[in-house]
C-alpha cells in the first residue's frame, strides 16, 4: 500500500509528491518560484517580470536543464531575449537575439560574437 504524506502548503487533496515541479530562481539570498515545469517547453523562451521590475528570460534545453538570463537585449535595449532562437555551438548553449541575431551563452551570459558584451545570468532550479 502506497502512503503519501500531506504538505500543509500543498492544495486540498495534494499530496507532497504530487506537486508539480516549479521553476526558481536565485535572487539576492532567496529562492523565488517563478513558474510551474509545465510553462517550459525546449526550444521556446517565456519572459517573467521579477519584483524589482527587471524581467528574466526562462529557457528549458531537451535534457531538463534549465536557464534564465536577463530579457533586455543589450545591443537594441528591447526585452526581447525570451522570444530568441535556442540552439548550440561548439557544446554551448545559446539563444540568438530575435533583433540583431547576436547568440548569448545560456550559462554564462557572455555574447559569442563579442566578448565585451554579456547579459546577467540567473541561478535557476527546479524545486517541489
Amino acid at each position: 500500500m502506497k502512503t503519501t504524506t500531506m504538505d500543509p502548503a500543498a492544495g486540498p487533496g495534494q499530496a507532497r509528491g504530487d506537486r508539480p515541479p516549479v521553476l526558481q530562481l536565485l535572487l539576492g539570498d532567496a529562492w523565488l518560484p517563478i513558474c510551474e515545469r509545465s510553462a517550459l517547453i525546449a526550444g521556446r523562451g517565456v519572459a517573467a517580470l521579477l519584483p524589482d521590475g527587471r524581467q528574466a528570460a526562462l529557457f528549458v534545453d531537451r535534457a531538463g536543464r534549465t536557464y534564465a538570463i536577463d530579457n533586455r537585449d543589450p545591443y537594441s535595449g528591447a526585452q526581447v531575449l525570451s522570444r530568441g532562437l535556442t540552439g548550440t555551438r561548439d557544446g554551448r548553449a545559446f539563444v540568438a537575439s530575435p533583433l540583431l541575431k547576436q547568440c548569448f551563452d545560456l550559462e554564462t551570459g557572455r555574447c559569442l560574437d563579442d566578448d565585451s558584451v554579456a547579459v546577467t545570468v540567473y541561478a535557476s532550479r527546479l524545486a517541489h
